[in-house]
């Protein structure tokens, strides 16, 4: 007799979505375009307008909404839009959550990311030319920042190995580092000399070609809202949130470890490894539990966000590691 354990971040297949429901969403969100039900419906226009210029405009609008990959599913109900939009952290922008209207400030077209280091060859690739070379898909992830708070997110991107495929690493190359844009003009956030811009965070190889990490271009059915990082950025959601690097135009490989954004300003708080665990607290507050975002209560940390079936070996041997941090 085969007894199949479910895992910690599964929910009974009798709560998923049925598959005619999802495949019709496509026709629910052309319909929205047309108008139809937005006139019939104000309040649930409302809701959608957040993120509503994410699609105008973009070159690969057409490639949303993407299939969603039942493989990766929810303990809980996805954060409505209308909060994960309007409740962001963004330095570039500032240093409240409030910047969702700055954040519009941002022009992603044109948008080129530079591939470097310890490549076979350097190039520099039009983003929606890397967006049109994968293949796209939606993925329901939990979301946990470093300041104890949580969201779950309709994620649209590809695997980042895929990413790493493409860029075709030396033997040698040991981490990914990854930057985003710098522009002060924009971003007032980069005005202040005290931080570290450009805004800079690392994984090693084997972390970025985990099946969890995520090159995020879409949220929602659509192309990603500019608060939220568009048009690239990452997600690697056994990590706190300061790891998913915004709007990134930069992926060099290296054998070296250099320091992330947070590492240089606050290393004592904020260490280079930065996975989820409700048993070491945050120097100034515990991270034992979570403040969930759609309803406000307080709920159980999980360690590794609770995706250490699919990441908790990468870290096997690392005791004189801060993995925690």
């Amino acid at each position: 007799m085969h007894i199949r354990t479910r895992r910690g971040w599964e929910i009974p297949e009798s709560l998923a979505t049925p598959e005619d429901m999802f495949v019709n969403r496509r026709t629910l969100i052309k319909g929205l375009a047309a108008g139809s039900i937005l006139a019939a419906s104000p309040p649930f226009a409302a809701a959608l307008s957040t993120g509503a210029a994410a699609a105008e405009g973009d070159p690969t609008a057409d490639l949303y909404p993407a299939p969603r990959n039942l493989r990766y599913t929810l303990d809980r109900e996805i954060t409505p839009e209308e909060i994960t939009g309007k409740y962001n952290n963004f330095y570039e922008f500032g240093s409240h959550k409030q910047i969702h209207q700055a954040a519009q400030r941002l022009e992603t077209r044109p948008w080129a990311v530079v591939i470097d280091g310890l490549v076979e060859k350097q190039m520099t690739v039009d983003i929606d030319d890397l967006i049109r070379r994968m293949s796209l898909e939606e993925r329901l992830y939990r979301h946990r920042c470093v300041e104890a708070w949580s969201m779950a997110i309709p994620w649209t991107g590809f695997p980042m190995k895929d990413f790493v495929d493409f860029a075709r690493p030396l033997s040698g190359a040991r981490y990914v580092v990854m930057e985003t844009f710098m522009d002060p003009k924009v971003a007032p956030g980069q005005r202040q000399f005290w931080y570290p811009w450009p805004y800079v965070e690392v994984l090693t190889i084997e972390e970025a070609t985990n099946e969890l990490a995520f090159l995020v271009t879409g949220a929602y059915g659509k192309p990603t809202a500019k608060q939220f990082g568009a048009p690239l950025r990452l997600a690697v959601p056994w990590k706190y949130g300061f790891k998913s690097i915004k709007s990134i135009v930069r992926v060099s490989f290296s054998d070296q470890r250099p320091k992330s954004f947070w590492e240089q300003l606050a290393g004592n708080e904020y260490g280079f490894w930065a996975n989820v665990n409700p048993a070491v607290p945050h120097p100034r507050w515990s991270q034992a539990t979570e403040r969930f975002l759609t309803t406000g209560d307080r709920i159980p940390t999980q360690i590794y966000n609770g995706y250490g079936e699919f990441v908790a070996d990468l870290y096997t041997g690392m005791d004189g590691e801060r993995l925690f941090m």
